[in-house]
């Protein structure tokens, strides 16, 4: 059997000709700056080929699953990928659902829960343990049911512990635990009139509009109206009219009698409330008044998601909603009590849910995860907390000869869970296993039994084998960008900004986990907002100073927010994917597009042909290919399988018509240079001032090995992230701008972040405010100012640990990010 995968000859993508063995049962890391052939020899070539391999061993067809550009492959194993993708959006996956812990939980509940009676005896098991879930009392609660009882007590049923189930879903909101409200305070100004702006998104021409329509509903109903007349002043009638219209029947309470009217001349006026609830939904939550909107705890539920008869049923003295509100950490020290003190009839109904709660508890505690919650939305898990969460499920497999694929699994982890997240990788090797991670973390490689170092650069000076072997071995290779890295030879500036003397202040923020944080950001600097995972970094800055800028007048997450009127912008740059519309590309978003075509219908040729810069658009119809709408390739309807997608045969991938394609500017046809790098084509436009400016600008931050064709919806949330800024970068200073960024070092190999740190500074030295979400101690001992939050994740964290500067919060002693930030030297 052989003890080594080997490939031969890979040359999908940029890789030039690869051939490497990979050994089996070994820890094996593939690093290398962004754009340098990792991912494509991990994913794209590796992964495919054992994907394809195995539908054939099968028996099944492989005709949608394309064979990598590779000689051959050699000592293959079944292979598993684990990536940051979190692929359930829906507000009501969370934590237990997908783990099914949550079912778990809610047959335990169907077998032992009990919903007392008035008249019912309770007694208290004493714990064995005092460290134990419930604080608050000295043991287990068990309630003794009289004859009476027995009658009245209702058989609940495990749907009657689903927030996705009608029979037990709280009514009100739904399941969802949460409502949607308008915040009436900020819709409507009662001290002025509606010809002086009393509805605060009526914009001028559609104010008369609406009030016009008003007065006719008024006169329908022989309401007294006046359109100068303060709110404050109206009568309950017309106010109603006003907020819900004319057919609302909170206004015809008032009129029970009299039939609305038809049209709207007639007066059957909407309402201003009724049209923001009715636009919000065909909208999606997206209508343009949305941000008076907010959402707020379900008052009949208190965010329980259950109906209240639900919550009454206990185990242990404790409902379900207690259970999935504590953390995983507290869940699986309750879970060995339960055990140790449930009489052996109960033990013997619930043994196995038991047994599987608690050995999933454990293992999702063993990757660094344990301060999650069974009710957090999935939706709100970063990538690298996904990830995590499914390397924790795969631990219980017990699988062996297994290739595992890992998508640089250290995303979104503070240095402290590192080696927490090498054992478990170490772990799974043990089993007999071989581990491939993508990663760029030191300390993850320097755990490696293996490193492959691609390089020496991005793009089309990527795609090499620089160096293999111990990490040792790589100091040895001259090429190689990751060397210097694992010297550690790097020393961060101390010069820190002083910024502008201004702040934004928070004011008792209770966002999630966060414990009455009063903070305040410096305005002209650059910031970073760290500590462990599960801190409440995010709630702090994307939850509460985020959605300060709004200035609504309700809203839960804080007391009081200062500083916004010192800043005239505020753009949130997070991980989210940049569109999902595959005609978005490269050369679209950065607005480089409509450069290109202005130039090309520029030309002689252009002109000699009538044609005009929309001929060069492949998103319209005129200069385009038809038969694949400037695509550049056609999709084949595989029935069961994932339709397929080949080259146009009409244009050949050119995406345009042949006339079209006639127009060259030095050589190059429109098309061409849509499958040009970012980086070749420096030297081409180094004569269109603007089209030079983005095209140096996106080389300058390490994007350079993109082509300006690649649809957006390949891009990582890195090279997303540093997408968006290159475009603010672009755009004319419109006075000072917040940035708030989610973790832009992920994804990022240490020279990378060199020049993602360009890019930030050139920022805040234009006058502007960065914060960033960050655990990169490379990017946090380079801030001016940073916020450390903790002291750890979950109910143990929501507090400031420290702030001041990088020194300062180095030698704070409860602070785990300055512990890191000791080992560092400043020059």
């Amino acid at each position: 059997m052989m003890n080594a995968i080997q490939i031969k000859g890979a040359k999908e993508n940029n890789l030039k000709n690869v051939s490497l063995s990979i050994p089996k049962n070994k820890l094996v890391v593939i690093t290398g700056p962004s754009g340098s052939g990792k991912s494509t020899l991990a994913m794209d070539t590796l992964q495919r080929e054992c994907q394809r391999q195995y539908m054939e061993s099968m028996g099944m067809t492989t005709d949608s699953l394309s064979k990598p550009k590779v000689e051959s492959i050699n000592g293959l194993s079944p292979s598993i990928s684990v990536g940051q993708h979190v692929t359930n959006r829906n507000p009501r996956s969370t934590v237990g659902t997908i783990t099914d812990m949550y079912t778990f939980l809610r047959l335990i509940f169907e077998k032992l829960g009990e919903r007392p009676c008035p008249h019912c005896q309770t007694i208290i098991i004493p714990y064995p343990d005092k460290e134990s879930f419930d604080e608050e009392s000295s043991g287990f609660k068990q309630v003794i049911h009289c004859p009476q009882c027995d009658n009245e007590l209702e058989k609940f049923t495990r749907s009657h512990f689903s927030f996705n189930k009608p029979e037990g879903a709280c009514d009100e909101c739904s399941g969802l635990g949460k409502v949607v409200t308008i915040d009436i305070n900020a819709v409507f100004n009662q001290e002025l009139s509606l010809r002086d702006g009393a509805v605060s998104f009526w914009y001028e021409s559609y104010r008369e509009y609406q009030i016009s329509t008003l007065m006719a509903a008024a006169k329908y109903y022989e309401l007294a109206f006046n359109p100068t007349l303060p709110l404050k002043e109206y009568s309950h009638p017309l106010r109603d009219l006003l907020y819900f219209g004319a057919e609302s029947e909170e206004f015809m309470v008032h009129f029970p009698d009299k039939k609305p009217p038809k049209t709207v001349s007639n007066g059957k006026f909407e309402g201003v409330l009724t049209g923001m609830w009715r636009r919000y939904r065909e909208k999606d939550g997206q209508s343009s008044d949305a941000e008076l909107f907010y959402e707020q705890t379900c008052q009949s539920c208190q965010g329980a998601r259950l109906k209240q008869e639900i919550l009454e049923v206990k185990v242990a003295g404790h409902s379900i909603s207690d259970i999935t509100r504590t953390s995983i950490e507290k869940l699986f020290t309750w879970l060995s009590d339960l055990q140790q003190n449930l009489k052996q009839e109960q033990l013997e109904m619930v043994e196995t849910f038991l047994y599987d709660l608690t050995l999933k508890s454990a293992r999702i505690n063993n990757v660094g995860l344990g301060y999650l919650t069974l009710d957090r939305q999935t939706i709100s898990l970063s990538g690298g907390e996904a990830q995590r969460l499914r390397l924790a499920s795969i631990l219980g497999s017990a699988l062996t000869g297994v290739l595992y694929i890992l998508d640089e699994p250290t995303a979104g982890l503070h240095p402290k869970d590192t080696a927490g997240l090498v054992s478990i990788m170490k772990e799974l090797r043990d089993l007999g296993n071989t581990v491939l991670v993508i990663e760029h973390d030191i300390d993850v490689i320097k755990a490696a039994d293996h490193v492959i170092d691609m390089g020496p650069g991005a793009g089309t000076n990527g795609g090499t084998v620089i160096g293999e072997g111990h990490w040792k071995d790589l100091l040895k290779q001259e090429q190689s960008i990751t060397a210097p890295y694992l010297q550690e030879n790097f020393f961060p500036s101390t010069q820190r900004r002083k910024g502008s003397g201004k702040y934004i202040s928070i004011q008792n923020a209770t966002k999630h986990n966060l414990k009455n944080v009063s903070v305040s950001f410096p305005l002209g600097c650059l910031t970073s907002v760290s500590g462990v995972s599960g801190s409440g970094k995010s709630s702090l800055v994307f939850d509460v100073l985020a959605s300060g800028e709004t200035k609504s007048s309700q809203n839960e997450a804080y007391e009081k927010i200062t500083g916004f009127d010192e800043v005239s912008k505020l753009i949130t740059v997070d991980q989210s994917p940049l569109g999902r519309m595959q005609r978005s590309n490269i050369a679209t978003y950065t607005d480089a597009f409509t450069l290109m075509r202005n130039l090309f219908a520029s030309l002689p040729k252009a002109k000699e042909l009538e044609l005009k810069p929309k001929d060069f658009s492949f998103n319209t119809p005129g200069g385009r290919c038809e038969n694949c709408s400037g695509l550049g390739f056609v999709s084949i309807n595989m029935h069961f399988l994932p339709d397929l997608e080949v080259q146009c045969p009409a244009c050949r991938g050119r995406r345009f018509t042949e006339k079209i394609l006639e127009v060259t500017y030095k050589n190059h046809t429109i098309s061409s240079i849509l499958d040009l790098t970012i980086e070749e084509s420096l030297q081409l436009f180094k004569e269109q001032k603007k089209l030079a400016v983005t095209t140096k600008l996106l080389t300058e931050i390490g994007l350079g090995y993109l082509k300006w064709g690649q649809s957006v919806t390949t891009l990582s949330g890195g090279e997303g992230q540093r997408l968006k800024l290159s475009k603010e970068l672009n755009k004319k200073s419109s006075g000072h701008t917040l940035y708030l960024l989610d973790e832009p070092s992920t994804g990022l190999h240490p020279s990378d972040v060199s020049r993602l740190l360009l890019l930030l500074n050139k920022l805040v030295d234009a006058g502007n405010t960065v914060i960033i979400v960050e655990h990169n101690i490379d990017l946090i001992k380079e801030s001016d100012w940073v916020i450390d939050m903790g002291p750890d994740g979950g109910v143990k964290g929501g507090n400031i640990v420290a702030a001041g500067s990088p020194e300062e919060i180095a030698n704070e002693r409860a602070s785990f990010t300055g512990a890191f930030l000791k080992g560092v030297t400043f020059a």
